[in-house]
């Protein structure tokens, strides 16, 4: 995890100046997650980056809590919220699944563009649905890298981390990204990807 945020902090600032790479899937994946919320709910956002999805949903609930580990990119997030007036995101440097959250608190959980870069992607689902509500949303946009991408991976990614030049990377197939939210309770409700290659979104209900 400490690599992991020495490799995000240099990366954050570079990261944070790029446009999204694909805006009008990420529109859409904006849209249909601004359908699930309401004004009285409570939202956590793990991996949350510079805040961009954070500050896009906080007018359209009571509070927001995103936390990551890169500390650079948070400090981005906290100037991001300040320039633009939001008062009810927290943004906090932490490790999701090291964190003390009370069962069944939240309302939703999102994670987008962080499973992965997990190496154990599934303690950060069996967390979400730790402490979802009973009828909560799981919320999340992943890009699925199984299947041609392993030989490559496998190859690259020894060389990269020890260089400093890669995060962890985990592979696995959308099949395997649904298996492991239903491994952890959830029933899918919406699974969507835009495109060969493009990152697979998916919406996860904990059962009420």
């Amino acid at each position: 995890m400490a690599a992991d945020a020495r490799f995000w902090n240099r990366l954050a600032d570079r990261y944070a100046a790029q446009p999204v790479a694909d805006e009008a899937s990420y529109q859409t994946k904006l849209e249909v997650t601004r359908r699930l919320l309401r004004p009285d709910m409570e939202v956590f956002e793990f991996g949350c980056g510079t805040g961009s999805t954070a500050l896009t949903h906080a007018p359209h609930v009571r509070h927001i809590r995103a936390v990551d580990f890169s500390a650079r990119m948070i400090e981005i997030a906290r100037a991001k919220a300040a320039a633009a007036g939001i008062d009810n995101v927290d943004f906090d440097v932490a490790d999701f699944t090291a964190m003390t959250i009370a069962p069944a608190s939240t309302d939703l959980v999102m994670g987008h563009s962080i499973l992965h870069l997990l190496a154990e992607p599934q303690l950060s689902v069996d967390k979400a649905f730790e402490i979802l509500r009973p009828g909560g949303a799981f919320v999340t946009s992943t890009a699925c890298l199984g299947g041609i991408w392993v030989p490559l991976v496998a190859v690259l990614m020894p060389v990269g981390r020890a260089l400093g030049l890669l995060p962890t990377l985990t592979t696995f197939t959308p099949d395997a990204l649904e298996a492991m939210q239903r491994r952890a309770g959830f029933v899918i409700e919406q699974r969507w990807q835009p495109g060969r290659g493009k990152a697979v979104f998916f919406i996860a209900r904990k059962p009420a």
